[in-house]
């Protein structure tokens, strides 16, 4: 039984033994082939379009909780598994957030989505950010949760047991939705070895950067530094910084009623 999205999962024990809460029935899903790899995809609901894109080693299951929130509140929602995560396949080419950015325009391409709002967490946030500096007209603004923009915004590492929690989960997930459900080390490895060397952004890009941002920071982020969001907010032109007090990383799982409000307060902004 999956806890609603007014309980709290602090510790993530419920996700690391159930998972988020089922997505609900899709729309239309489905595979769009794009740059040696087939990207997975769904569509819910109808509305002002908003793209989730999840973090790095997880796929679209985690926005479960989020899923008929927004539906809910009168939006068009589709979620994407990154290449080579979830239900995406990859090629041997090395992971680069403008290569996964890219294949969010060919979802967008593939289901005549001129604009939307892109909702990112963690390596999720890059991509956003990345597709609407390099294509600024098909993004109506970017909520940008717990990411850094350059290597010095993270923490050192540190395992926790929320983290080793959420790695199991991912880990258990891989095994049943890959296309290659053996290699889930390798994947873990080339996904890092992207994180510890990208996304390289200068203050002088970030300040190029012309959608409406929202940078949002967790409480208790256990790989962002406070003071990066800070400057990413101060940065890009415009952008608002949010505190989500209580929470960690992996905040729209632990409680997802308080990261929907500020998500839906951001599209409402947005939309003017």
């Amino acid at each position: 039984m999956n806890p609603t999205p007014q309980q709290h999962d602090d510790t993530l024990e419920h996700f690391a033994s159930h998972g988020a809460a089922p997505l609900p029935a899709a729309n239309e899903s489905g595979h769009v082939e794009h740059d040696g790899a087939r990207i997975w995809y769904a569509s819910y609901g109808s509305g002002a379009p908003v793209i989730l894109l999840h973090g790095g080693l997880g796929h679209s299951g985690n926005w479960g909780y989020q899923v008929p929130a927004l539906t809910g509140a009168g939006h068009r929602v589709v979620v994407i598994d990154s290449r080579g995560h979830g239900r995406s396949t990859r090629n041997a080419r090395p992971y680069r957030y403008e290569l996964m950015a890219s294949d969010v325009l060919a979802v967008m391409d593939a289901l005549r989505l001129d604009k939307a709002a892109l909702v990112g967490w963690s390596d999720g946030a890059c991509v956003s950010l990345v597709l609407a500096s390099l294509a600024p007209e098909r993004v109506a603004g970017v909520f940008f949760f717990g990411c850094n923009m350059d290597p010095s915004g993270t923490k050192p590492f540190v395992p926790t047991p929320v983290i080793d929690r959420c790695f199991g989960r991912h880990s258990k997930d891989y095994a049943s939705l890959s296309a290659t459900p053996s290699d889930f080390d390798a994947f873990v490895a080339a996904v890092s070895e992207m994180m510890r060397t990208q996304p390289n952004y200068s203050a002088a890009d970030l300040a190029r950067i012309r959608v409406p941002v929202e940078v949002v920071q967790s409480e208790h982020d256990e790989f962002i530094k406070p003071e990066h969001a800070d400057y990413l907010a101060r940065s890009i032109p415009g952008a608002q910084l949010v505190m989500l007090p209580g929470v960690s990383h992996f905040a729209p799982l632990q409680r997802p009623a308080q990261f929907n409000r500020v998500v839906l307060e951001f599209l409402r902004r947005i939309a003017g």
